[in-house]
């Protein structure tokens, strides 16, 4: 009973800006668990070196691809559509940010960050909906998870003015998505990451300390592989079936905490 519950072997998944950072995580423990994966990522050679690594504990392939773009969004979608009928997980983690201060917050770090954070992962989600519709089973629906932020769930100690309210707007996406597509068979979650040891999250690292960035962490410690490879397997297994619209705060208890 437990196993089947857990069990995503022979599922095809699309992570988005799967080459590094939880993106690349939650690839390797989908690969690790048997499913069929691709991973996108802007730099080719990053991507085709990040899908060889992950193929040496089973099946990955790369689609590099600009995501901001929206013939690159169509170009992906078509080119995964012509190899997988059926699409079981799309996680959307793409995303980007930008630091700098309320008096110097350039409208460029608006525009990047909203398109690349809200725009894409819902026009990524749309071209793929035949796909995702061919997934979906009575019990065992397809699974679209979007990863935001605890800093769209609370106020960010740090000055990303732009990057918070994208993935808050991202969230209530989620929500919206979730009550359109139930009727069919298609669920919409999200993981909301609290620290981890990331490129994104390195500079915030370095500049304040790791001790400051843990500061209102509870369980005062970064996130690691795999706690967030395993809350993705839970939330496109059997397990999490009967789940749709929902936030889940992968954040060490800041959020509860708060």
């Amino acid at each position: 009973m437990t196993s089947h519950l857990f069990d995503v072997n022979g599922k095809v998944a699309l992570i988005t800006g799967g080459s590094r950072g939880i993106g690349f995580m939650m690839a390797r423990g989908y690969v690790e668990a048997g499913m069929r994966v691709y991973i996108t990522a802007r730099k080719a050679e990053q991507c085709e070196a990040a899908a060889a690594a992950l193929s040496g504990a089973g099946e990955c392939h790369a689609l590099p691809a600009d995501l901001s773009r929206m013939d690159e969004i169509e170009r992906v979608a078509a080119t995964l559509a012509a190899r997988e009928p059926e699409l079981h997980v799309l996680i959307n983690n793409a995303g980007t940010q930008w630091g700098a201060s309320i008096d110097a917050f350039p409208e460029k770090g608006w525009d990047k960050v909203m398109d690349l954070n809200v725009k894409s992962p819902f026009f990524l989600m749309q071209k793929l909906l035949p796909q995702l519709e061919a997934a979906a089973r009575d019990g065992d629906p397809a699974r679209v998870i979007n990863v935001g932020s605890v800093d769209g769930m609370h106020t960010s100690i740090f000055d990303n003015f732009s990057y918070a309210p994208s993935k808050a707007a991202l969230h209530h996406l989620s929500r919206m998505l979730a009550s359109h597509l139930a009727p069919r068979n298609i669920t919409v979650n999200v993981i909301a990451p609290g620290p981890f040891h990331t490129d994104m999250l390195a500079p915030m690292v370095t500049s304040m300390g790791e001790e400051t960035v843990l500061a209102n962490v509870p369980l005062k410690r970064m996130g690691g592989a795999d706690d967030a490879a395993g809350t993705a397997i839970f939330l496109a297994a059997r397990a999490s079936a009967y789940i749709t619209g929902t936030v889940l705060p992968l954040d060490g208890g800041i959020y509860g905490g708060s």
